[in-house]
């Protein structure tokens, strides 16, 4: 039982007592037992996670994650997710705010856009803890836990580089340009990638972390740069999109190399259909998140700096079997 726990109860058993002794005094008056008391009570202990589209499997693991640590704690939860949306993303927060969440849970929906939301919640005394995804501000938000970016782009870029013996035509898929880890895995490949002046990138667009477009995105690259020798992609979704295009158009000689570490992803490093992929732990920067907003909750301070990083790991076809979901094993 943490903390939090031991201190409602010890609350509650107080609160009974004089509950007690109100009704003895009082009688059988219905004035004052209505739903606003138990909302105050539930509100108190609630724990507001919201994440992009769950539909996605590195979202939905963060999601899960921290919804099972935080009722492992003794918290209600309540998961949403803001669909990568901004307004959404705000009307989620004006409903954590609504029902005196003791605090958010956060995988937000845009550098820029989110510092305001953020900030609403910290005003209306609701701690933020960010997971994933950074905001252009410090000092808002009581931590921002995300993977090392920069780090598992450097090891994506490295292994993408080997594969292909320092040379050839490429191309990038890069995620949505609001967020700010497209920009921080894109500088780490190119950090790496252009340390090797035979290899050519011929072309760079984006697809927004998505399958379906980076899939059309590809097959129009294809048409336009038949002969390319491998793909390199801000996470495993777009890589997924391109393996499929490139199927499709019988180049399945081209190396792949994604960002995530997701199973599906594994499967096809497995199959041989990608080269590499690259693991941030969804559930462990989940689960931190969940222990500090505990930790805050309890005692005000978090015991972390704002700004945290957690390592990547490298996934091939030699240790895939060492990884499951978004996790080593």
């Amino acid at each position: 039982m943490s903390h939090r726990n031991r201190r409602l109860t010890a609350t509650g058993a107080a609160a009974l007592a004089g509950t007690l002794l109100m009704l003895t005094a009082c009688g059988d008056s219905d004035e004052g037992s209505g739903s606003d008391s138990d909302s105050g009570s539930s509100g108190s202990n609630l724990i507001t996670i919201i994440t992009p589209p769950s539909d996605n499997p590195f979202f939905k693991a963060e999601a899960d994650a921290a919804k099972k640590e935080a009722e492992k704690l003794g918290y209600d939860t309540s998961v949403a997710s803001h669909d990568d949306d901004p307004n959404k993303q705000s009307e989620l927060i004006d409903g954590a705010i609504a029902r005196d969440s003791a605090a958010i849970i956060l995988d937000n929906a845009g550098a820029d856009a989110s510092i305001g939301p953020v900030r609403k919640a910290t005003e209306a005394g609701i701690p933020v803890f960010l997971i994933d995804r950074e905001i252009n501000e410090t000092g808002i938000a009581k931590a921002q836990i995300v993977s090392n970016n920069a780090q598992g782009a450097q090891l994506a870029g490295q292994e993408f580089v080997g594969a292909m013996e320092g040379k050839g035509d490429y191309v990038e898929l890069t995620g949505k340009e609001s967020d700010t880890n497209a920009g921080v895995r894109s500088k780490g490949f190119a950090d790496v990638i252009s340390q090797y002046p035979d290899m050519k990138r011929v072309a760079r667009q984006t697809a927004n972390w998505d399958q379906q477009e980076a899939f059309s995105k590809m097959e129009t690259i294809l048409q336009r740069h038949p002969d390319i020798d491998g793909v390199i992609a801000g996470n495993d979704t777009m890589a997924l999109g391109a393996v499929a295009a490139l199927k499709a158009a019988k180049q399945t000689d081209v190396i792949v190399v994604g960002f995530d570490g997701s199973p599906d992803a594994i499967a096809q490093i497995k199959a041989g259909h990608m080269r590499a992929t690259v693991l941030q732990p969804a559930a462990l920067g989940a689960e931190q998140a969940v222990r500090q907003a505990d930790k805050f909750i309890e005692t005000g301070k978090t015991g972390q700096p704002e700004k945290q990083a957690i390592d990547c790991e490298l996934v091939t076809k030699e240790n895939a079997g060492e990884f499951g979901l978004f996790a080593r094993r």
